[in-house]
């Protein structure tokens, strides 16, 4: 959903918005304001502190409630994205290298293929990767206020206007020049919008706990569905266990009562063994929707995140899909805020462009494959075994699978008569100046030319690096390690005109 209502600033028009002009009592509190401290949030943080921007961070968890742990997957587009911020070599270190992904019917997916410095699954916490970014955030100057809840928002021409309820009950309102909720599926900020997310659950009754196992699995990640059940289960590193299950002969609402047996049941099911299955320290219940916002910008406000889309866990894929939201978004608020490009509300409007496209793409692969985990007819086995001969037998089909859900094979969109990498993700290039990921840490777009190119003007700061082979292709790399524009070193004009957009 693009068009005139992404380009509104004036809250009069905008959904869920009522008119002001800066709020009385408020001061400007920040050039941004980022509502949900989760991975996509702190990511998006850091990255606009880093460019030099006032951004206030709001939270309704206290700083000493953590954040319950869900992704244990950190995939390889998201690993080089953490290397453009000097992050993912500490981070790989928090956790276990998979280089093959196993399915059903013994389908198995071999990442070491993957053409990137990280050809793995890194198997790691989610508050690994909360902790590095956070820190990062704090160091760059981002303040956080834990134990406010927004409770509403409003836009005028210039400014946003949140209202938050701290746990004391004193009520504050904090403006900035944009704002962007990352608040989660039950995004408050969403809601103020007054934005639909539509969707439907995927699959209920789903037991999640923590618990310790008296037998080691045999895999890393243990995954598998057989006999009406599924389960999967993933290890912190200090052995606690995340398992979760679901069976279809046993559907319960998510207030329902559910014990430790229910759960030992569902992985013998699924995986021939519960592992010797004890002490768990919590266990829940729930269920997985398949969701998205139909526009990721009103306005001054945008979503990222589960604030934006849901879907299934089959994949790992939800966090690495916020993070790669947050690079996106960040790079084009900071060129916005700092003045740097001519026209502002399309490389906005650009956001919802790039990444909606990527939303709907994981809700379908992800869909796809808890579907296929969860068949049940003769038919729906038969597609599932045939799916899997065809990734295990075709080498382009996997491959093109294993991009998808790394993230390393995912493009943007390119104007008509581009060059064929326009769009595309940039490797890791090694450079005369060193690896272009290293070159990225800055924030800035990086021109990567043959030696003999001078040093062209532009209305952004750019680094200027030169290929270390003979290579003549030039290609303009954007903050978030996408191909720009690329091009012939022959022809300056088209070069020139590239750096002016």
């Amino acid at each position: 959903m693009t068009g005139k209502p992404s380009t509104r600033t004036n809250a009069d028009a905008t959904p869920g918005a009522r008119s002001t002009s800066d709020a009385p009592g408020a001061a400007r509190t920040a050039d941004v304001l980022v509502v949900g401290s989760g991975p996509t949030g702190m990511l998006l943080a850091g990255d606009l502190a880093e460019r030099g921007l006032s951004v206030t961070v709001v939270e309704r968890r206290r700083e000493t409630i953590s954040n319950m742990t869900r992704a244990f997957a950190v995939h390889a587009r998201t690993l080089e994205t953490l290397d453009a911020r000097g992050l993912a070599d500490e981070l790989v270190r928090t956790g276990s290298r998979l280089t093959e992904l196993r399915l059903f019917d013994g389908l198995r997916l071999d990442l070491s293929r993957l053409r990137s410095r990280f050809p793995f699954l890194l198997v790691t916490p989610q508050y690994e990767v909360e902790h590095v970014l956070k820190r990062r955030a704090l160091s760059a100057g981002v303040d956080f206020r834990y134990g406010s809840e927004l409770t509403g928002l409003s836009q005028s021409v210039d400014t946003v206007t949140a209202e938050v309820r701290d746990t004391d009950g004193t009520h504050t309102a904090l403006t900035a020049r944009y704002a962007v909720g990352t608040d989660g599926v039950h995004s408050a900020v969403r809601k103020a919008l007054g934005l639909p997310f539509p969707g439907a659950s995927v699959i209920r009754s789903i037991v999640l706990a923590d618990v310790r196992l008296t037998e080691e699995p045999p895999d890393l990640l243990t995954a598998n569905g057989a006999g009406g059940a599924f389960a999967f289960i993933a290890p912190f590193g200090d052995g606690w266990y995340r398992v979760m299950g679901w069976n279809r002969r046993h559907q319960a609402a998510d207030s329902d009562p559910v014990e430790l047996d229910e759960l030992r049941e569902i992985t013998r099911l699924a995986l021939g063994s519960d592992y010797g299955m004890r002490d768990a320290r919590w266990i829940s219940r729930f269920h997985s929707d398949e969701r998205q916002v139909p526009a990721y910008r009103t306005g001054r406000v945008f979503l990222a995140g589960d604030a934006a889309h849901v879907h299934s866990p089959a994949g790992g894929q939800g966090m690495n899909t916020g993070l790669q939201d947050a690079a996106n978004l960040s790079w084009k608020l900071a060129a916005v805020l700092k003045g740097e490009v001519s026209d502002p509300e399309a490389l906005l409007d650009s956001y919802q462009a790039e990444r909606h496209p990527v939303g709907t793409m994981v809700l379908r692969s992800s869909g796809a494959l808890i579907r296929l985990a969860m068949a049940r007819t003769l038919r729906q086995r038969a597609v599932r075994a045939s799916a899997a001969r065809l990734l295990s037998m075709v080498r382009p089909v996997a491959d093109k699978a294993i991009g998808l859900i790394s993230g390393i094979g995912i493009a943007y969109p390119a104007p008509r008569g581009s060059h064929r990498l326009t769009g595309k993700r940039a490797p890791d290039l090694g450079l005369v100046e060193g690896r272009l990921q290293e070159l990225l840490r800055d924030g800035r777009f990086v021109l990567v030319t043959p030696a003999d190119v001078p040093t062209p003007s532009s209305p952004s700061p750019l680094v200027h690096a030169h290929w270390a082979s003979d290579r003549t292709t030039v290609l303009l790399v954007r903050p978030d390690g996408y191909v720009a524009w690329a091009g012939d070193r022959s022809d300056p004009a088209a070069l020139r005109a590239a750096l002016d957009r």
